[in-house]
C-alpha cells in the first residue's frame, strides 16, 4: 500500500506542480466550493493511478488543485463510499495520498440525516465528535509505522480552534451553526425510524454514510481536521418522511452557499 500511495502522490505532484498544505473532501451536492478556487489543475479520478472512481450522482469525480484564500489546496469533488463496494483502504486511499503530498489540514463535508429534535432540514452542523458504526475499520490489518501509530488516540479528533473560528464567521454573517455528533453508517439504505431512534439514544445528532473512515485515517496520519455537515432530512420521530437521494442533493445544494462561505473564510484564516 505504501508503494501505491507514493506512486500516486508522485503522479499528482508532477501533474499539478503545486505545494499543497490543505485538503478538502466535498460531499453529496457540495461541489460548489470549487467555483471559489483559483484552479491550476483538474484531474479526473479515472486518470489517477490506483485511485477508485466515484459512482454516485452528485459526486463529480475529480481532483482540483488551486488557490483558495491564501492557501494552496487540493479538493476532492466527490468521495468514495463503503456502500459502493470499495473496501476501507480504497475509501481512505485519497487521504493517505494527501498526507504524502504534504497536506496537514483536512476539511471534510457531507450531507446527513438529523437526529437532534432541535435541528431542521437545511441546518448546518459543525462536527464535534463521531460514532463509528461501519462494519470494517480502516486501520484493520498490519500497521505501517510510516503512516501513523498502531493505536492512534481519538479523544480530540475535530479541531476546537477551527470550530470556534467557524462560529465567528457564521456570527459575522448573521446565521446559526449547530454543533454535534455525527454517526457514520455503511448505507446505502436510509435509516428506519427505529434505527434513527437508536442512534439518537446513543448520542448522535446526525447520521450519514461517509466521513468517519476518512477522518480516522487523517487522525492516524496526524492531520488537523475540520468537519461540517448539512442536515438534508429528518430522522426525528413525527418528522420522518420518505426521502430520495435526489431530494438530499437538492437540500444540500440550497444550503451550500453558507457552507462554502464558512469553508472559504476558514481556509483563508489559516
Amino acid at each position: 500500500m505504501l508503494e501505491k500511495i507514493k506512486a500516486t502522490a508522485n503522479y499528482l505532484a508532477e501533474k499539478s506542480n503545486a505545494r499543497v498544505d490543505t485538503g478538502i473532501i466535498l460531499g453529496t451536492g457540495l461541489g460548489g466550493l470549487v467555483k471559489e478556487i483559483e484552479i491550476s489543475a483538474t484531474i479526473p479520478y479515472n486518470e489517477i493511478p490506483n485511485f477508485p472512481v466515484s459512482t454516485v450522482d452528485g459526486h463529480a469525480g475529480r481532483l482540483i488543485f488551486g488557490r483558495l484564500g491564501n492557501r494552496e489546496v487540493l479538493a476532492m469533488q466527490g468521495r468514495f463510499h463503503y456502500y459502493e463496494g470499495y473496501d476501507m483502504k480504497e475509501v481512505t486511499f485519497p487521504v493517505r495520498v494527501m498526507r504524502q503530498l504534504g497536506i496537514t489540514t483536512l476539511f471534510v463535508s457531507n450531507a446527513s440525516g438529523g437526529l437532534n429534535p432541535g435541528y431542521r432540514v437545511g441546518d448546518i452542523m459543525l462536527i464535534r465528535d463521531h460514532i463509528n458504526f461501519f462494519p470494517e475499520h480502516p486501520l484493520r490489518g498490519r500497521n505501517i509505522n510510516e503512516l501513523g501509530p498502531r493505536f492512534p488516540d481519538m479523544s480530540k479528533v475535530y479541531d476546537v480552534q477551527l470550530r470556534l473560528k467557524a462560529r465567528e464567521i457564521a456570527e459575522r454573517h448573521h446565521f446559526e451553526l449547530k454543533e454535534g455528533v455525527y454517526v457514520g453508517v455503511s448505507g446505502p439504505t436510509f435509516e428506519t425510524p427505529s434505527e434513527y431512534l437508536m442512534f439518537r439514544i446513543l448520542g448522535g445528532d446526525a447520521v450519514g454514510m461517509s466521513t468517519v473512515p476518512e477522518v480516522i485515517v487523517a487522525q492516524h496520519a496526524g492531520m488537523r481536521i475540520f468537519g461540517i455537515s448539512i442536515i438534508t432530512d429528518s430522522g426525528v420521530p413525527g418528522q420522518i418522511v420518505e426521502i430520495s437521494h435526489e431530494e438530499v442533493q437538492q437540500v444540500a445544494m440550497a444550503a451550500e452557499p453558507k457552507m462554502t462561505l464558512i469553508m472559504k473564510e476558514l481556509i483563508g484564516s489559516l
